[in-house]
């Protein structure tokens, strides 16, 4: 894979790879990210780029002006905290802090960024404004929405924005993005029966039993996919957890029984008609059993849908870089979330995957695992996407 771009920008890898590899051996978690944020925009000011701090609570927002007119403003954004997971790599920059590590490749994408940010500063040829957007609590923390309601777009207006996931298991030098839905809707929730409990050996027919209630609930729950919901509309519901009663106590029936598990859908009328059918299954199964149920119904991020005007400018852009075989632009959707469509939402925009590569023998280790480490090859192509798109973007006023 050749391009002078690309070719210009391995001039700053070593740099990069020292940057993101610091960010990965210090690794900080939702809204938590003040050493990371402060990396940011030390390097942002060195750069001349001028720093907004403290956008969303932890997040950082560089702007930089074009050296030609224009009035157009386009938004890049990448996410910069880790997870709660125990790092096994043994690598030399493996997290130094015990139970956190970049488990996901935010590390990697806040370094492409400031790649490309180095980059545009120096030769900064295009018209209007880019904002660089780096945003805090990611992995559930709902840090696009708390950039945005702290009014990120009116701060910092964008005619689009862009956002980029790397994607282990795709070869490095490739792409994958789609217009439409493309991330679901990720939503958490928690079911209690209650009852009276009893002595299930003795006195049975005494108590109102939330195990039947639940056993019922549970099935009728998977029933929402086939009878309430197209077969051309995707959902997945799954039990992740179902405590009750105690294993040292076999001939008791609980009294109470919790059941979480997760949601993910496509559409907000989907993601509407779920919820509305848990709770009136559970509330139905529990009045059978003479049992009561409380839901709780947790939001975690909407569903991620990339616009077709932005998700044909990413699609042209990528082909530029690395030739329009080794881009898929039209790839299935996948049931993961990101929280990236909360700016979707809020300015028209796409998202994209970037290859993170595949092992020899054709294995890879996935995100969200201990043995997870961000590919420093593939950082001159994405700091490479993102400068091409700004001049994509920005290349009238």
């Amino acid at each position: 894979m050749s391009h002078p771009l690309l070719d210009e920008l391995a001039a700053y890898q070593d740099d990069l790879i020292r940057i993101r590899r610091d960010i990965h051996a210090h690794p900080e978690t939702s809204f938590e990210e003040t050493r990371t944020a402060a990396i940011v925009a030390e390097k942002l000011r060195g750069w001349g780029i001028a720093v907004t701090e403290g956008v969303g609570r932890t997040g950082v927002v560089g702007t930089l002006k074009g050296s030609r007119p224009g009035n157009r403003a386009v938004g890049l954004r990448a996410d910069m905290d880790a997870l709660n997971i125990l790092e096994q790599t043994g690598l030399p920059h493996a997290s130094t802090i015990p139970g956190k590590m970049h488990a996901c490749g935010h590390d990697g994408h806040t370094t492409m960024l400031l790649g490309a940010a180095r980059y545009l500063a120096e030769k900064p040829d295009f018209a209007g404004q880019v904002h660089f957007i780096f945003q805090p609590a990611e992995e559930g923390g709902g840090g696009a929405s708390r950039m945005v309601d702290d009014g990120l777009f009116e701060r910092f207006p964008c005619d689009a924005v862009y956002g980029m996931h790397n994607g282990p298991g795709l070869p490095a030098g490739h792409f994958r993005l789609r217009p439409g839905p493309m991330m679901a809707a990720v939503d958490f929730f928690t079911v209690t029966f209650r009852g009276t409990g009893g002595h299930g050996g003795s006195t049975p027919h005494l108590a109102t039993d939330t195990t039947i209630a639940q056993a019922h609930f549970v099935l009728a729950l998977q029933n929402v996919i086939g009878r309430n919901i197209s077969a051309f509309d995707p959902a997945v519901i799954s039990l992740g957890s179902i405590h009750g009663g105690s294993a040292a106590s076999p001939n008791v029936i609980p009294a109470e029984i919790v059941i979480r598990g997760t949601v993910r859908t496509f559409s907000d009328e989907v993601r509407a008609l779920v919820e509305r059918r848990m709770r009136e299954l559970a509330q139905a199964h529990a009045a059978a059993q003479g049992c009561t149920a409380e839901v709780s119904y947790e939001g975690l991020c909407q569903a991620l849908v990339n616009h077709p005007d932005q998700t044909a400018t990413a699609t042209r852009v990528a082909a530029s870089l690395v030739g329009a075989d080794k881009v898929e632009g039209n790839a299935p959707p996948i049931t993961g979330g990101e929280d990236f469509s909360d700016m979707l939402r809020a300015r028209p925009g796409a998202f994209i995957f970037i290859g993170n590569g595949v092992q020899p023998d054709g294995s890879h280790h996935p995100v969200h695992t201990p043995l997870y480490d961000f590919n420093d090859d593939i950082i001159p192509l994405g700091a490479a996407y993102w400068v091409s798109l700004v001049r994509a973007e920005l290349a009238t006023g």
